[in-house]
């Protein structure tokens, strides 16, 4: 008692004093007790019985019904909730069916003792005394019509109000009346009948859907409407006499026709709302993030475009769009006809797993910049190279020679995109793509390498949405948003915003190779970047655009995985993505994103594109991050001590002192002195070194491209097969020599192929130039 407050301690003994002087009070007290304790044990043995499960309703971002699901017993149950119990229709229920509802504890006395005597006085059942809450207990757990029976739904009725609200069982009620067939609830009723949720039902509706319960069969909606609206006015003028609503009200409801038949329920956005209902199957109401309007105008121009391809042979596109504020799909189409079932409509092209084409390049760009390894202007090799036996090409199996960073993005070169992946790491591509929810590369990233950024790897849909929608989000990955009780805010940061700000930007040029022919729609098109695709074979046609508001995903081809020669990315699925750029954003502001702090301005060579050396004469003005891009001094002129006539160059320990002249040559890479010497474009080369020289050169050997080192080949048996002796050397060398296990087989000019004969056995291949450096290499031959 010591904690008791002294007016408590006196509360409680004037309780006690009053009940001792009281005894009758007491007993009662006592005696209530004893039957509230008995209730809650019989409440503990014998549970209050609950509904069977709802049918699910999945809706768009302003509540409209997508798609409805039947319920596991095969029913339309759809759950109405509190919110959507309008005034008119809690008023009109209450009114015909239970007056006294939210006085009594869930059974009427004075309606079971006035029900009780007429049944004695005819002999028979002639009236019921069932209350609202009484008549749920007989929807949850249906019984024969006996005194017995009245019993146990009488407790039944007092658990429920002893578990529920007297709203959460009027929404029981609503939830569960029968409305014939397998239609239950006001909600079923409501949009299969009258097309309509049940909050934005007129006065009228609301009194026939209150009637028709009564007698489901008698009152048949599409067959007996006469006979539904008969009963209907009937009511109507009851309540005009009691004055429920107002004489206007009921009036204009009196006037209404009554037009009730049975409609198709919902069905939009199908293969989106078939993933929703397979993420949340127990949920009834899902709201989504889907706009129904954008969703029909997606799904019509997706259909029209299909129509004009399938000429082609191809049959078959899929879109996604994405809120780039809120990360919510607005948007999802995945085929152009869910119901085609001969063109396998209902694969779902935003979920299958495809192989990405050129998609994934700007993430490799991206993650140059912010590793230091290049800077928009910095020039790359576009050339055959050799990556230990992978040697790549371009999609028109051309080559461009020296390129600028931000022009091999936008004309998606592929060299320079290996190149850089591999001057990156593959693994550090391959770790920043799986953070960005790439599942698929995720799960094969043990076995991926430098092929990954030209698409040799398997991606979604949706996994690219939402990886490009970093590039208008500052670099930060925000995942998909399925629902809208989904409140994450939280992203994971994928690339600096620098390096988003300047790979998104090369993406908005319109003078490149991948703008679609044709396309008569771009003057109004709305700034954007994009990237397209085309996967091997031509299987695959990607475009995947963002802006400001959107991130939108194109994918187009066949769901058999047939090629079509015609089949390119920029052809076929950006003229796609610009329309649905137009349907969605159409004239907006063309304002881009702000420019990050961080990045800075910097003269550089316009030859190399890293800051100017001495000889440097061309400059021009590049973005570059302060710290993090390189600094080294452009080297891409050299000079070199040549004689009178430059037929010979000197180094320092040859030079003769007197004769002699200084030069200036351009600095080439092997890579490229070899290709220009195979396509026979002239170039200022350094003159062979002095003959009479002694110096032995250790350094810039080589590089063999052709055989790779470390490399099985198989060849048939009985043939007769050939390898090609490829090797790159610096400009001053003339000649270089093949040995074959250390016995000299052919002498070529540098980029100029030698050939040898395969036979079974290891190989060591020695590539010696005229100044004495070399190169090793091993492989072996086998038979299959």
């Amino acid at each position: 008692m010591k904690n008791i407050p002294p007016h408590s301690v006196q509360y409680i003994k004037s309780i006690g004093l009053y009940f001792s002087s009281h005894p009758k009070i007491k007993f009662s007290v006592i005696f209530f007790l004893i039957l509230f304790l008995v209730f809650v044990s019989l409440d503990l043995i014998f549970p209050a019985p609950k509904p069977s499960g709802y049918s699910q309703i999945v809706s768009d971002s302003s509540g409209k019904p997508l798609y409805a699901f039947l319920s596991s017993d095969d029913k339309w149950r759809m759950k109405t909730e509190l919110s959507e119990i309008s005034d008119q229709l809690k008023k009109s229920l209450i009114y015909k069916e239970d007056k006294f509802f939210y006085f009594h504890p869930g059974f009427n006395p004075f309606s079971i003792v006035r029900a009780g005597i007429n049944n004695l006085i005819t002999g028979k059942i002639t009236s019921g005394a069932s209350t609202i809450t009484m008549q749920v207990v007989r929807l949850l757990e249906p019984r024969k019509r006996t005194y017995l029976s009245k019993i146990t739904e009488m407790f039944r009725a007092l658990q429920l109000e002893f578990h529920y609200s007297k709203d959460e069982i009027l929404q029981l009620y609503l939830n569960l009346v029968p409305y014939g067939g397998n239609i239950e609830g006001v909600k079923s009723a409501s949009l299969l009948y009258m097309g309509r949720n049940p909050e934005l039902l007129s006065l009228s509706q609301v009194v026939t859907l209150t009637i028709i319960p009564n007698k489901p069969g008698y009152f048949l909606p599409g067959k007996e409407n006469e006979r539904i609206k008969a009963e209907r006015d009937l009511w109507l003028n009851r309540m005009k006499t009691d004055q429920l609503f107002s004489e206007s009200e009921i009036e204009n409801a009196l006037t209404e026709p009554l037009n009730l038949t049975r409609k198709s329920p919902p069905r939009f956005a199908p293969h989106f709302s078939q993933r929703i209902h397979a993420l949340y199957p127990d949920s009834s109401n899902i709201k989504t993030g889907i706009h129904l309007e954008t969703q029909q105008k997606s799904e019509e121009i997706l259909r029209n475009h299909v129509r004009r391809l399938s000429s082609y042979g191809i049959s078959q596109a899929a879109v996604l769009i994405m809120d780039n504020k809120s990360g919510f799909i607005i948007s999802y189409v995945g085929s152009a006809d869910f119901n085609d079932q001969l063109l396998s409509g209902q694969v779902d092209g935003v979920s299958a797993v495809r192989s990405p084409g050129s998609t994934l390049k700007p993430f490799a760009y991206a993650l140059a910049i912010d590793k230091g390894v290049v800077t928009p202007k910095s020039m790359l090799l576009d050339v055959p190279t050799d990556f230990n036996g992978y040697s790549p090409e371009n999609f028109d199996e051309s080559f461009t020679g020296p390129v600028t960073m931000e022009d091999a993005l936008a004309k998606s070169l592929n060299l320079p995109a290996v190149s850089l992946t591999d001057a990156l790491s593959p693994r550090i591509l391959i770790e920043t793509l799986v953070s960005s929810g790439f599942r698929q590369i995720k799960t094969d990233s043990y076995k991926l390498g430098l092929s990954v950024v030209l698409g040799g790897c398997g991606v979604r849909l949706e996994e690219l949405v939402t990886a490009y929608s970093v590039f208008s989000r500052r670099g930060r990955y925000l995942p998909l948003k399925w629902i809208k009780s989904d409140t994450s805010t939280y992203t994971i940061p994928i690339i600096s915003e620098a390096s988003a700000y300047s790979t998104g930007i090369i993406l908005t040029s319109l003078t490149r190779p991948d703008f679609p022919q044709y396309y008569q729609s771009g003057i109004h098109l709305p700034k954007l970047g994009w990237k397209t695709g085309t996967s091997y074979g031509r299987r695959d046609g990607w475009s995947i655009g963002f802006n400001h508001r959107f991130t939108i995903g194109v994918w187009v081809g066949n769901f058999s995985g047939q090629g079509v020669p015609e089949l390119t990315g920029a052809d076929m699925a950006t003229p796609l993505l610009f329309d649905l750029f137009n349907a969605v954003d159409y004239n907006s502001t063309n304002e881009w994103f702000p420019r990050p702090k961080e990045l800075e301005f910097r003269l550089v060579c316009a030859e190399s594109g890293l800051p100017p050396g001495q000889n440097c004469t061309q400059k021009i003005m590049d973005d570059f991050l302060p710290s993090v891009s390189s600094n080294r001094i452009c080297t891409h002129l050299k000079q070199v001590k040549t004689n009178e006539t430059g037929t010979i160059s000197y180094c320092t320990r040859c030079d003769p002192g007197t004769g002699t002249k200084l030069v200036t040559f351009p600095d080439l890479q092997p890579e490229l002195i070899s290709w220009y010497t195979q396509n026979g474009i002239r170039f200022k080369k350094i003159p062979p070194h002095n003959p009479s020289c002694t110096r032995i050169f250790t350094d810039n050997g080589p590089i063999i491209s052709s055989p790779s080192n470390q490399t099985e080949y198989i060849i048939e048996k009985g043939e007769k097969q050939k390898i090609q002796l490829l090797a790159q050397a610096e400009t001053d060398v003339s000649n270089l020599y093949w040995y074959v296990n250390d016995r000299l087989n052919v002498t070529t000019k540098p980029g100029i192929p030698g050939w040898m004969e395969l036979l079974p056995g290891s190989y060591k291949i020695q590539c010696s130039d005229d100044k004495g450096r070399s190169s090793t290499i091993r492989f072996r031959v086998t038979y299959p």
